[in-house]
């Protein structure tokens, strides 16, 4: 299974079978999607930089609330959680997706805004690969970040929604969550590919170029 960030909260996981698109953006935001196409289209909340769907080719089925979930093999868990830590009165709902794609499992949090409680932690499973929000603002924070990433352990985890030279958003950085989590030096990749068989034993950060 590959991994390739898009941009801002959007991930292709091309399977063997079928490709998963999550959070698509508009153009607006300075990256570009150029002609992506997918089986499935996940979306965390409503807010236009989360949800541009027409962006998107291939007709896919798109998937954006909680429930139980399984197309063209890849099974989906998706919670409902808020999107601020104020149970959402500010910012409204937000849904963490847990993708099994080839027998692996990866966590999407969109846009959370508040730490996961331990049921939520409990009804996700085990996640192999975490794609998490570190940028602050309208997310949690890197701190928290970093603390969620230590009590779900997963075998990778791959910053999101943070301010990069193209993003036309003010956010936060990488770095606060790269430190944070005790990484001295990382090289950003184009993208990467998990199997089952070549997950780290410890939690490795990856850092994606767009």
């Amino acid at each position: 299974m590959e991994i390739t960030w898009l941009g801002y909260s959007c991930f292709r996981l091309k399977g063997k079978n079928t490709t998963v698109i999550t959070d698509p953006f508009p153009p607006d935001l300075g990256y570009s999607m150029n002609k992506t196409s997918a089986n499935i289209l996940t979306i965390s909340h409503g807010h236009p930089n989360h949800s541009y769907t027409q962006g998107i080719e291939g007709n896919p089925q798109i998937i954006n609330r909680p429930g139980e979930y399984e197309v063209g093999g890849v099974l989906i868990i998706g919670i409902s959680t808020f999107h601020d830590d104020e149970k959402g009165i500010i910012k409204g709902k937000n849904n963490v997706f847990a993708i099994e794609v080839d027998d692996v499992t990866i966590c999407h949090l969109g846009d959370l805004g508040h730490p996961l409680s331990a049921n939520q932690i409990e009804e996700l499973g085990n996640i192999d690969v975490m794609l998490v929000p570190v940028g602050g603002s309208n997310t949690i924070t890197a701190a928290q970040a970093a603390s969620l990433v230590r009590s779900i352990e997963p075998k990778i985890v791959i910053p999101m929604h943070y301010k990069t030279l193209t993003l036309n958003k003010e956010l936060d950085t990488a770095d606060k969550f790269i430190k944070e989590m005790g990484v001295t030096e990382i090289v950003p990749q184009p993208k990467i590919s998990v199997t089952r068989s070549t997950l780290p034993l410890a939690t490795q950060v990856v850092v994606l170029s767009a």
